[in-house]
Order: structure tokens, then C-alpha cells, then sequence
């Protein structure tokens, strides 16, 4: 059973991410601090270290869970993609919005070129159904 290894949140889009050991998650609206809080349906974003493994063997460095812009990390696992895929993490139900796309700052975080090799492997954009306060080691269900 996959378990949440790191949370990170950002106050504003460009400022760096701050890891938590737990977070407070509110209904409709995402993780509480973080810079998606209240948008329409960009709540929570979610990623899988199996996932980070895979775009490092290929981009030939670390790709490191807390330089992707993510919220969410699990340590294994493969995260949904398709809209309406359901994910728990402890008490908190996310439905899947979409892929999430790597931008172009992870180039400036990551090194030149990690955008490209995170491209179909960063991960999913999710709204939230239910809240609650998750916790590093969190239980997961995908």
C-alpha cells in the first residue's frame, strides 16, 4: 500500500516550496498556505517517487520530489491520470482534474532540460472531494 513520503506547499507561484509534515486539506478549496487554496480546481497536485526514478534514469541526475512544484509525493505507486480517478490520502478524497504538465521552471530548479523529461511523468491535478489534516505516512489508495 503506498504511503505520502513529503508534502510541500508555496505560499505564491514563483516562491520556493516549503516541506511540511502535515498539512490541513478543506473541501473545494485544497491545502490550506499553499498557493492553489481557493482556485476553482487546481487544489492539490500528487506525484510518485517511481515516477521521479523513472524522469531521473532518463534526464541522468536527480529529479528531487520537492524541486517539482508538487504537493503531494507517494513512495510508490502509479498516480491516476484520468479525470475523475479517485486517490485517498488518510482522510483526504481528491478526484483527478488532469495531468499535471511540468512548466518551465523546473529547467531553473531542476537543471536545463528537466521539463522535457518530466513530461508525462509529474504527476496529476486534483480538486478536493473530502478534507481533512494529512500526515507524512499517510495510507494512500489509488
Amino acid at each position: 500500500m503506498p504511503r505520502l513520503v513529503s508534502i510541500h506547499i508555496a505560499k505564491a507561484t514563483r516562491l520556493e516550496m516549503r516541506q511540511v509534515e502535515e498539512a490541513e486539506v478543506e473541501t473545494g478549496r485544497g491545502i490550506v498556505g499553499d498557493r492553489y487554496h481557493g482556485t476553482r480546481h487546481r487544489h492539490v497536485t500528487v506525484q510518485s517517487l517511481e515516477s521521479l526514478a523513472a524522469a531521473a534514469a532518463s534526464y541522468g541526475a536527480p529529479v528531487p520530489a520537492g524541486l517539482t512544484r508538487r504537493n503531494l509525493t507517494l513512495d510508490a505507486g502509479e498516480v491516476p491520470r484520468e479525470p475523475g480517478a479517485r486517490i485517498s490520502v488518510g482522510p483526504v478524497l481528491l478526484e483527478v482534474v488532469r495531468i499535471a504538465a511540468p512548466c518551465k521552471l523546473l529547467d531553473d530548479t531542476i537543471g536545463p532540460g528537466a521539463q522535457e523529461h518530466l513530461r508525462r511523468r509529474g504527476g496529476s491535478v486534483c480538486r478536493v472531494l473530502e478534507g481533512g489534516t494529512i500526515r507524512v505516512d499517510d495510507v494512500v489508495v489509488l
